[in-house]
């Protein structure tokens, strides 16, 4: 996973190169939220919760995806922002831990 988000951040650094460092840390986060809105978009459906139209054109196969989307554009910005995501999730399971201690 992490070779994938390496290779996938030099992609869209090269794709956007002529944005600032600032510019394409915005527009990840701004991916994100809407990342986040699809997949709500999904939990809606999969609790039959969303509107009909919408559940017209629901496909089951999307939540999985929905999910991946929401990983990756973290990642992804993890990265740009120099988060060791590896050493981060580690610190943070380790806090959950302690809670149930």
């Amino acid at each position: 996973m992490l070779n994938f988000i390496d290779l996938e951040n030099k992609r869209l650094t090269a794709r956007f190169k002529n944005k600032s460092k600032q510019e394409r840390i915005y527009s990840r986060a701004i991916k994100l939220t809407e990342e986040l809105g699809e997949l709500c978009n999904e939990v809606l459906a999969f609790n039959k919760d969303q509107r009909k139209e919408k559940m017209n054109k629901h496909s089951k196969s999307n939540l999985p995806n929905e999910f991946a989307d929401v990983v990756i554009a973290s990642m992804l910005l993890a990265k740009l922002m120099n988060v060791d995501i590896e050493t981060a999730l580690e610190n943070k399971i380790k806090t959950i831990n302690k809670r149930y201690k």
